[in-house]
C-alpha cells in the first residue's frame, strides 16, 4: 500500500481487504493527507491480532512519526490492551515490535513473492523552500511484479529521480493538481513548477518516460466535466491513455 491518508482504514475494508492482510506501507512523504490514517491502520491490523511483520519503507523522518504515534498518542491505549491480554492469560507485544522501518531514499527492496520495490527521491518543495533532507524529504515508487511495472509519483514535480521510476512503466500514478486553464497566478504558477505538478506536467513527464498509461490523482475539486475536458486536453502532450483516478478505482495492469 502506497501512502495512508485519511480513511484508510475504512476504506481497505470497502475493498474488502482486511488490514493484517496488508504486508508492506510506502509512506512517500509527511503531509498530514498522506499519513493521517496511518497510525489507525497499524493499530487496526495489531489489535485484529497481526503480529508482523509489516515492512514499512519511507523516506527519513518515518521512524519518528511512527514512534510518536504507537509510543506517544496511543501509548495508553497500547498499554491497556496489553494488560488486558495479560490478564487473560495472554502475551500481546506492542506493535512497534511488528514493524520493520525502513528510512530510504533511493533503492530497490526485494518483498519477496517476486514483487520488486524500487524508491527513489522526487521533488515536493524541498528545492524552493531550501529545506534540507532531514527538514523534508519525499520519495516516489515503482512497483514490478510479473513483468509490470507500477510508477506512483507521490505529490511531486519533474525532476530528481521521477523520469528513473516512471521509465517505460506500464502505468504512470501521477498528481495533477490542476488543469492548463487554472495556471492563470502566481501561486498557482509556483505551486505547478515546485510543489505540486498541474495536469500537462504529468503528461509530459509521462510522455519524456515511454509510460504505457497515465492515471491522474490528487485533483483539485472539479466537476466531472471539468476532469473530462482536463484529460482530454492532455492529449496533445502525451500519446498513451489518460484515466481520472477516482476512490475504490482498480486499474488492470496487463
Amino acid at each position: 500500500m502506497v501512502d495512508a491518508g485519511r480513511g484508510v482504514a475504512s476504506q481497505l475494508a470497502k475493498a474488502g481487504v482486511r488490514m493484517p492482510e496488508v504486508d508492506v506501507i510506502v509512506v512517500t512523504h509527511h503531509h498530514f493527507d498522506h499519513i493521517g490514517g496511518l497510525g489507525d491502520l497499524i493499530m487496526s491490523a495489531w489489535n485484529i491480532g497481526r503480529s508482523g511483520p509489516i515492512r514499512v519503507v519511507g523516506p527519513p523522518g518515518t521512524r519518528e512519526v511512527i514512534s510518536a504515534l504507537l509510543e506517544g498518542v496511543y501509548w495508553r491505549d497500547v498499554n491497556y490492551r496489553i494488560v488486558e491480554e495479560r490478564a487473560q492469560g495472554h502475551s500481546m507485544e506492542p506493535p512497534m515490535e511488528m514493524l520493520e522501518i525502513d528510512e530510504l531514499l533511493s533503492a530497490t527492496v526485494d518483498l519477496g513473492r517476486g514483487v520488486e520495490l524500487t524508491v527513489g527521491e522526487v521533488e515536493h518543495g524541498s528545492a524552493a523552500l531550501n529545506l534540507s533532507v532531514e527538514e523534508w524529504a519525499t520519495i516516489g515508487c515503482r512497483i514490478e511484479f510479473g513483468g509490470r511495472s507500477i510508477a506512483i509519483s507521490g505529490d511531486a514535480v519533474a525532476g530528481k529521480q521521477l523520469h528513473e521510476l516512471a521509465k517505460d512503466a506500464d502505468l504512470l500514478v501521477m498528481c495533477a493538481y490542476v488543469a492548463a486553464s487554472e495556471i492563470d497566478n502566481e501561486g498557482t504558477r509556483f505551486l505547478t513548477e515546485h510543489v505540486l505538478a498541474g495536469a500537462p506536467q504529468a503528461a509530459q513527464v509521462a510522455q519524456d518516460a515511454s509510460v504505457a498509461r497515465l492515471a491522474l490523482t490528487h485533483i483539485r475539486e472539479k466537476t466531472d466535466s471539468d476532469v473530462q475536458r482536463m484529460c482530454a486536453e492532455l492529449a496533445d502532450i502525451f500519446d498513451g491513455e489518460v484515466i481520472a483516478g477516482v476512490d475504490m478505482m482498480i486499474i488492470e495492469v496487463p
